[in-house]
C-alpha cells in the first residue's frame, strides 16, 4: 500500500505504473473531469460522511483566531470554508491545489456564500510551494496526499514552510481495520463505485482510479513514519469509521 516508485524513473497511478513525470498530467486530467462533480463523488466514495469527517478533521486541528493556514488540496473549498469562521476576521487562508478547475470550483462556491475576505485561491504544485520558510501556523490537506507523485518531497515543503511550533494535518483514506469491513468496502470501490460514477458523472474510468489510489497510499503506520522523516514531531494518527480514513497530526518544533 505505496505509492512509492517501483523504479527510479516509474511511479503508480492507480494500479498502473507510469513513467514520474506523467502522473502530474494523468491526475490532472482525472480531477478536471470531476471537478464540477467532486462533492457527487465524495458523496459516492464515502457514503456522504466525508462531511462529517472533515468537521471532525478542522475541530481537532487546533487552528486559533488569527491563525495563518494553507490549505493544500483545497480543490472545491470545503476545507476552507470550514476553516473561515475559525481564524476569523484577523486570520488568513489560503487554498492551494495544483487542479485550475478545481479551483474555480471551489472560488465560485465559496463567493456566492459570502466567504471572500481572509481568503486567497493560488494554483500550486505540493511538491514546491511558493512561500519562504516559517510562513504558516498551519497547513491542511485533506484527501489529496495520495494523488502527489513525491510525497516524501511534499511533507517535506509543508515542514518546510510551517513556522516552529506549527500544525500539519492530513486527513486521507488508509488502511481499513477490519477484514470484514475491507471486503465489504473493496466491493463498494471497485464493483459498485465505477458503475456509479459512470451513472451519475458519465466517467467511470476517474472513479476506478480514485479507488486504486487509495489502495496505493501508504497505511497509517508507513505515512506515520514518512511525516517523521520529513522533519514533524508528535505525529498522531487518529482513525475515523474503521480506518476507512486517518488523520495524521504533526508539529514542527
Amino acid at each position: 500500500m505505496s505509492d512509492q516508485p517501483q523504479s527510479p524513473n516509474t511511479t503508480h497511478f492507480g494500479f498502473r505504473d507510469v513513467p514520474v513525470g506523467d502522473k502530474q498530467k494523468l491526475v490532472a486530467e482525472v480531477f478536471t473531469s470531476v471537478a464540477r462533480s467532486y462533492d457527487l463523488m465524495n458523496d459516492l466514495m464515502s457514503f456522504g460522511v466525508h462531511r462529517l469527517w472533515k468537521r471532525h478533521f478542522v475541530a481537532i486541528s487546533g487552528v486559533r483566531k488569527g491563525d495563518r493556514v494553507l490549505d493544500l488540496a483545497g480543490g472545491t473549498g470545503d476545507i476552507a470554508a470550514l476553516l473561515k469562521p475559525v481564524v476569523g476576521e484577523s486570520g488568513e487562508i489560503i487554498v492551494g491545489d495544483i487542479n485550475a478547475a478545481m479551483l474555480g470550483v471551489g472560488r465560485d462556491r465559496l463567493t456566492d456564500r459570502g466567504l471572500v475576505s481572509g481568503l486567497r485561491w493560488t494554483q500550486m504544485n505540493a511538491e514546491c510551494l511558493p512561500f519562504p520558510d516559517n510562513s504558516f501556523d498551519a497547513v491542511t490537506m485533506a484527501f489529496g496526499l495520495r494523488n502527489v507523485t513525491d510525497k516524501d518531497k511534499a511533507l517535506a515543503d509543508i515542514c518546510r514552510v510551517l513556522k516552529p511550533g506549527g500544525r500539519a494535518l492530513v486527513l486521507e483514506f488508509s488502511r481499513v481495520q477490519s477484514d470484514l469491513f475491507s471486503k465489504l468496502y473493496d466491493f463498494h470501490s471497485f464493483k459498485v463505485l465505477p458503475k456509479l460514477g459512470q451513472l451519475f458523472a458519465g466517467d467511470a474510468d476517474s472513479y476506478q482510479y480514485l479507488a486504486e489510489s487509495i489502495r496505493k497510499h501508504p497505511d497509517q503506520q508507513t505515512l506515520k513514519g514518512m511525516m517523521e522523516r520529513a522533519g514533524f514531531g508528535r505525529v498522531d494518527v487518529r482513525n475515523l469509521t474503521n480506518g476507512i480514513v486517518a488523520i495524521h497530526r504533526a508539529y514542527k518544533f
